[in-house]
């Protein structure tokens, strides 16, 4: 199964986006889900993604907030009750999974952002939601929430790209993948991330390798933006990122 992020940069219609991103091969979507970047009918989005035929593998949650989960104020309790929305929305929406970004790591973890991700936690396990914390530049504020959240439903949302770029020498693969929920692939090149693989500078036989050995069962999912692919149309664009992913996958299953 091959998915993609739904969000990469191309401004059009919604349903568009959809039968572009089904015409180009795609088995499903990661939804943006928030009314930031333009998207004022996310909660439709469900439904138009089906009538695609899609499916939905996970939704990523606002990032713009992700600093407040630690702040004893109203933009804290705002955070996390929009987070506690969010894993609402995905047993409403019957999506599986939601992602969710931690403050980096000039804002260090405290017992209030520990109190609020173990109300994330309880609530993800009544409603049978997975809640996967993603590696950005926070390794030490996702590694004591992985350790101190002790339950199912949290687990690890690998990020090739921020791994390599932030913390190389660190095999989070190993540290982490057991608990894999989810996957964004997308390449290192410059000044920027969110290239397509094999653009930029990442080894993707290894990397491929160590998401085989953890056993991860999940789609091979693309993250990538057209922010260096300018001259492409979306169709051109959707098509490369298929073809990318396809390589990926042999790489992938080739390792088992």
């Amino acid at each position: 199964m091959i998915t993609i992020y739904d969000w990469f940069d191309y401004e059009l219609p919604i349903k568009e986006r959809y039968q572009l991103i089904k015409e180009a091969g795609f088995d499903g979507v990661l939804l943006w889900w928030s009314e930031h970047l333009g998207r004022n009918d996310y909660r439709n989005g469900p439904q138009i993604v089906r009538e695609a035929g899609l499916f939905i593998e996970n939704i990523h949650t606002p990032f713009q907030i992700q600093d407040n989960i630690w702040l004893d104020n109203l933009n804290g309790e705002s955070a996390i009750n929009c987070y506690l929305r969010c894993v609402a929305d995905c047993a409403e929406f019957e999506i599986p999974t939601m992602v969710v970004h931690l403050p980096d790591e000039g804002k260090p973890y405290n017992a209030l952002g520990l109190d609020r991700i173990k109300r994330i936690a309880e609530k993800a396990e009544k409603l049978g939601v997975n809640i996967a914390l993603e590696n950005l530049q926070n390794l030490t504020n996702l590694s004591y929430m992985l350790e101190q959240v002790d339950f199912l439903r949290i687990g690890f949302c690998y990020d090739c790209a921020h791994h390599y770029r932030h913390y190389p020498s660190n095999d989070l693969l190993s540290m982490y993948g057991s608990r894999m929920m989810a996957l964004h692939l997308h390449d290192n090149g410059g000044s920027h991330i969110h290239r397509l693989p094999f653009d930029g500078t990442l080894d993707w036989s290894t990397i491929m390798k160590k998401i085989t050995e953890t056993g991860y069962s999940g789609a091979t999912s693309i993250e990538a933006m057209n922010w260096d692919y300018k001259d492409l149309t979306a169709e051109k664009f959707l098509h490369k990122a298929f073809e990318r992913a396809k390589r990926l996958e042999a790489l992938r299953f080739n390792n088992q």
